[in-house]
């Protein structure tokens, strides 16, 4: 009996990183409500993943918006999109929390599991764990770019063990991005980062080779090249074949789109949330510049990359914490170890490493992660809100048009409609098949000429009326505190139809 106890409770007891797993799945969970209204993309992407799901077919052409049917679209989410309604027809806008909740834990889980190779020290792994944590919040979204975050986790494993002797696990490579093209049009990041990883080999490994450097394992070169050209090959297997490749670049290289799309601007250091990655910075450098041994250049070329991309656009933060976690551990453990003489407090910490190592490896706590999961659905179930101000997992009417939209279900207006562009998932989401959007989050699709008539329409230039007449636009729906709402409102040609404190809907006399 004393024998089956501790094998027992080796699979009940949470090592670090099933630990990190759980905390970050909380997180999310307590996220929710701020996930769903960060933004009204998640309706949207329900709404085609509905559509796919009920017709079995991927959309290869507009039926979402009055002012594009018709037209070409490059389905560059759908699996994403299907797998959110396909959550949302399970258990509603709690599903589509619980499926962010696992992918976002199981990247960051991934991402803890590389940067602890080699390592020595779990209180090193526990501050870098923090810091891995809150950096990457800023751009936690229910949303399907949070695929392209557990994308690049494995990306960056398969080719780290690749490194360190295992280069027949090139294959998986093509495997990921097989998914990853299909999941989100991000997959281009893992060919940019695959190509900064070559560059950083071949500066250590062939043109400033020396004796401190462990030599890559026979058929590296070749392993690595097959699977980096395969998964090139891979790309091309999704709906749109080529013109995935158009699109992702099409619109990163469109300077309009980026520069009028939030998650692409640079990070506002005022702003409270960036603060998590100025320390992550801050500390990085400082711990890069204290570190004696050389530094790897396989991590440093990817992560400095990364780091200006990140401070450039963003969405990149993550992606950057992701590349860039292991070398953090990997400095900070380095100086740790060197000043444990001359810190007693570091010394001391030290010192219970050595416990913790031996407990944490001895320990899965596997049992605790499929515990939390089911107790989180049963919780859900029950109407249980995780958040602080416990709104639960819904639009917020302070901000999207829910009592509006309630109004529209008994009182349909005649016409094609002018939206808000950020209603524009929640207006599919709750009206679509019945109304067709004028545009909405996917900016990739309505293009340069289209944004800039909305956003002329929006500030009442010259050609405003020209374009909603050319648009056959009969009413609009937009925050009363618009400029163009308010100036409608007092227009003799226009009606207000109706009216609350967040919405306004008028239509044309």
């Amino acid at each position: 009996m004393t024998q089956q106890n501790p094998k027992f409770l080796r699979y009940l007891l949470p090592s670090i990183s099933v630990l990190l797993w759980v905390i970050t799945f909380v997180g999310v969970l307590v996220n929710g409500p701020k996930m769903i209204n960060g933004d009204g993309d998640l309706g949207r992407h329900i709404t085609i993943g509905n559509y796919i799901l009920s017709n079995r077919v991927i959309p290869l052409t507009d039926v979402f918006s009055h002012t594009m049917t018709g037209e070409p679209l490059t389905p560059h989410e759908w699996l994403s999109e299907v797998l959110f309604a396909f959550a949302h027809r399970l258990m509603g806008l709690d599903g589509a929390i619980l499926l962010a909740a696992v992918v976002i834990a199981t990247s960051l889980w991934l991402t803890f599991q590389r940067s602890s190779r080699g390592r020595k020290s779990y209180f090193v792994l526990i501050i870098t764990t923090i810091l891995i944590l809150l950096t990457s919040s800023v751009h936690w979204l229910s949303r399907p770019h949070i695929f392209t975050f557990l994308m690049l986790a494995l990306w960056l494993m398969v080719i780290e063990d690749m490194v360190e002797g295992k280069t027949r696990r090139w294959v998986w490579l093509p495997v990921i991005m097989l998914f990853w093209v299909n999941l989100h049009g991000a997959f281009i990041a893992g060919f940019v980062t695959f190509a900064l990883y070559a560059v950083g080999l071949i500066w250590d490994r062939i043109l400033f080779k020396s004796t401190e450097e462990t030599p890559l394992p026979g058929g590296f070169w070749r392993a690595f090249l097959l699977g980096g050209g395969i998964s090139l090959l891979v790309t091309l297997i999704n709906p749109a074949g080529t013109g995935i490749w158009s699109t992702s670049v099409g619109y990163v290289a469109n300077r309009f789109l980026v520069d009028h799309t939030v998650e692409y601007m640079a990070p506002d250091f005022h702003n409270p949330d960036f603060i998590p990655f100025l320390i992550f910075i801050a500390v990085l450098v400082i711990s890069l510049g204290l570190k004696q041994k050389k530094v790897r250049a396989e991590w440093l070329i990817p992560s400095t990359a990364w780091l200006i991309m990140a401070l450039y656009s963003g969405r990149n933060i993550p992606l950057f914490v992701i590349v860039a976690a292991p070398l953090l551990a990997e400095c900070l453990e380095e100086i740790f170890l060197a000043y444990a003489e001359k810190s007693k407090f570091i010394s001391a910490c030290l010192q219970r490493d050595r416990n913790l190592f031996a407990l944490n490896t001895s320990l899965q706590g596997g049992a605790l992660l499929v515990l939390v999961v089911f107790l989180s659905i049963i919780g859900l179930r029950a109407g249980m809100k995780f958040d602080q101000k416990q709104l639960g997992n819904a639009y917020d009417p302070e901000k999207f048009p829910v009592a509006a939209v309630n109004w529209l279900e008994t009182h349909p207006q005649d016409g094609e409609m002018f939206n808000y562009f950020i209603w524009g998932g929640y207006l599919l989401y709750r009206e679509w098949p019945d109304l067709q959007v004028f545009i909405d989050g996917q900016t990739d699709f309505y293009g340069e000429t289209l944004s800039r008539e909305y956003l002329s329409v929006l500030a009442l230039d010259p050609e405003w009326e020209e374009i909603l007449t050319r648009r056959h636009v009969d009413w609009v729906i937009l925050p009363v505190e618009e400029l163009a709402a308010r100036t409608l409102m007092q227009s003799p040609d226009w009606t207000v139809v109706y009216q609350d404190s967040t919405t306004v809907i008028i239509h044309r006399d």
